[in-house]
């Protein structure tokens, strides 16, 4: 009996002396909890997206939706110009202006060029004019999947999606989807309607001056013409040629 109370006496001391609980921990368990559910979320539909635009073409992306409300604000009509061709019916130096003009190590990185980012850190910190250091796959992740900005966030979720394109989809499937949702003109889409638009042939007809003009305006489409380029753009164009020229086999 005396040993019972004693057992008893130890509990009720233990019991006097345990932290009560709060209500902030509570809820911090309980944001916790909303937090890695989100979590889960994100990385099941970020994997399920990008499996199945590895079989599936993205019908439209957030820029083209953009876009298409920023003409209507400027009282102009909806344009979404846009005609999915498949890869083989892409013209051999579409293909190798694109990769002349914006990444020269399409086939042989991973995803990132990282001289390629030092350099344009370096020459952004002394000019005001930026210039991008990204692959074809982080503009073929940003087109598809995200929106337009230069936030950390923006930066950090286009890194996430290139690497799951990078381990998903094979370096043929990133080509043809980023020749056919890039941004052309203003409302054009896709080389298949720049094609059609700038030089009224199918994009598996375009010549090498052609397909140079093209890749030259990928920077800043609506601004730049394919057809009436600027000094400055037939220098690029003719840089790009020469690239086109150096560029090895393009073995997809």
């Amino acid at each position: 009996m005396a040993q019972a109370n004693k057992a008893k006496s130890k509990t009720n001391t233990k019991s006097k002396y345990r932290k009560p609980q709060t209500r902030w921990g509570g809820i911090g368990r309980l944001v916790f909890r909303i937090v890695k559910l989100l979590f889960i979320a994100f990385v099941g539909l970020s994997l399920f997206g990008v499996i199945l635009f590895r079989f599936v073409n993205p019908p439209f992306t957030w820029l083209m939706i953009q876009r298409g409300f920023e003409r209507k604000a400027d009282g102009k009509e909806w344009k979404i110009d846009k005609e999915w061709v498949d890869f083989d019916e892409i013209a051999d130096p579409m293909k190798r202006a694109a990769v002349a003009a914006e990444d020269q190590t399409f086939l042989e990185n991973h995803g990132f060029d990282f001289k390629a980012i030092q350099r344009a850190i370096e020459k952004n910190s002394k000019s005001k004019k930026l210039i991008g250091g990204s692959t074809i796959t982080q503009q073929t992740a940003k087109n598809v999947f995200l929106y337009q900005g230069r936030s950390f966030l923006r930066k950090g979720l286009e890194a996430w999606f290139t690497v799951l394109i990078e381990v998903f989809w094979s370096k043929k499937r990133i080509m043809e989807v980023y020749l056919n949702v890039i941004e052309m003109g203003d409302g054009i889409y896709g080389v298949e309607a720049a094609s059609q638009a700038y030089f009224h042939k199918p994009a598996s007809k375009l010549t090498v001056r052609q397909a140079a003009a093209i890749a030259v305006i990928f920077p800043s489409p609506r601004k730049w013409s394919a057809t009436n380029p600027t000094r400055y753009l037939k220098h690029r164009q003719y840089l790009i040629r020469a690239n086109m020229r150096r560029l090895g086999p393009l073995e997809f």
